[in-house]
C-alpha cells in the first residue's frame, strides 16, 4: 500500500486512535437509513467504521489527491469524490436530507459550519472533530467569554452537544492544540421570527465590537435613534444575549421603536 503524508497547507492531522474513530462514527443520531457525507477521510480511519454501519449510505469528499488514490486502493467500492467541500453543490449531490461527519481540517472548520448553515434545512445532524477552542465557542452559552457569532448562528437552528475532548497524541502529526467532538442536531425552528438577513447583520456588527455595549456597537444600524437606544437591551454587551434576545433586538431595529 502507498503511504499518505499529512500536508500542513491542507490542515491535515490524521487520526490514528481506533477507539476515538469508533466513538466518532457512533455519535451520529438519525432514524432509518440516511445518506452521510464524510468530509476529509484522509487515511480512512473513521471511514472503515462508517462503512460497517448498514444504516449509513456513505459518500466521502477528499481534496488531497494522495489520500484519494490511497482510499480508492483501500476501498475500491467507496463512493469517493475528489473535490473541495466548500465549493461543492450539495443540492446536486444530495436531493434530500443527509448528515455530515468527519475529522474536519482545522483550517476550514468554521467555513464548514457556515456552509452547513446555508443548507440547514437539508442537514438534520452533524458530528465532527474540530479544534477544542472552536468546539467550546460553538457550544458556549450566553455569558461565556468564548460565546460569539458562530455560537449564535448555529444555536439558532441546532441543538449543540460537546461530546468529548481528544488529546494531541492520537494524531499523526500531533497538532499543537487539543481537539473535541461535537454533535449538532437540527431543532424545530424553521425560520426565525425576524428578518433573518438583518439578524445576521446585527449579530456580526455587535460581536465585531464585543467589548462595547449594543448602544455603541449598533449605533450605525439605528441612525442614532435616541428613543430606540433608550431601550434597556442596548445596555448589554453581545455575549449577554441569547438567540431569542437577538431576535427581539433585530425586530426593534427593523421597526425603529
Amino acid at each position: 500500500m502507498m503511504q499518505v503524508r499529512a500536508k500542513k497547507f491542507l490542515g491535515q492531522h490524521f487520526l490514528k486512535d481506533l477507539d476515538v474513530a469508533q466513538r466518532i462514527a457512533g455519535s451520529l443520531v438519525f432514524d432509518g437509513r440516511m445518506p452521510v457525507l464524510e468530509i476529509g477521510p484522509g487515511t480512512g480511519v473513521l471511514t472503515q467504521y462508517l462503512l460497517q454501519n448498514p444504516q449509513i449510505d456513505l459518500t466521502c469528499v477528499e481534496l488531497d489527491r494522495e489520500s484519494v488514490a490511497y482510499l480508492r486502493q483501500l476501498y475500491p467500492t467507496l463512493h469517493l469524490i475528489e473535490a473541495d467541500f466548500l465549493k461543492m453543490d450539495l443540492q446536486a449531490l444530495f436531493p434530500g436530507k443527509f448528515c455530515i461527519i468527519g475529522n474536519f481540517p482545522y483550517n476550514i472548520s468554521s467555513q464548514i459550519f457556515f456552509k452547513v448553515l446555508d443548507n440547514k434545512d437539508r442537514i438534520p445532524c452533524l458530528s465532527g472533530m474540530i479544534q477544542k477552542e472552536v468546539a467550546e465557542r460553538i457550544a458556549a452559552p450566553p455569558g461565556n467569554k468564548t460565546y460569539g457569532i458562530l455560537s449564535v448562528f448555529l444555536q439558532a437552528y441546532y441543538d449543540i452537544e460537546y461530546l468529548f475532548t481528544v488529546h494531541e497524541h492520537v494524531f499523526d502529526p500531533p497538532p499543537k492544540v487539543k481537539s473535541a467532538v461535537i454533535r449538532l442536531t437540527r431543532n424545530n425552528v424553521k425560520q426565525l421570527d425576524c428578518d433573518e438577513k438583518l439578524f445576521r447583520t446585527v449579530v456580526k456588527t455587535a460581536f465585531n465590537q464585543r467589548r462595547k455595549t449594543m448602544r455603541n456597537s449598533l449605533r450605525t444600524l439605528v441612525d442614532n435613534n435616541t428613543e430606540l437606544l433608550a431601550n434597556e437591551i442596548f445596555n448589554l454587551r453581545p455575549e449577554q444575549l441569547g438567540v431569542r434576545q437577538f431576535v427581539e433586538l433585530t425586530n426593534l431595529i427593523a421597526t425603529g421603536k
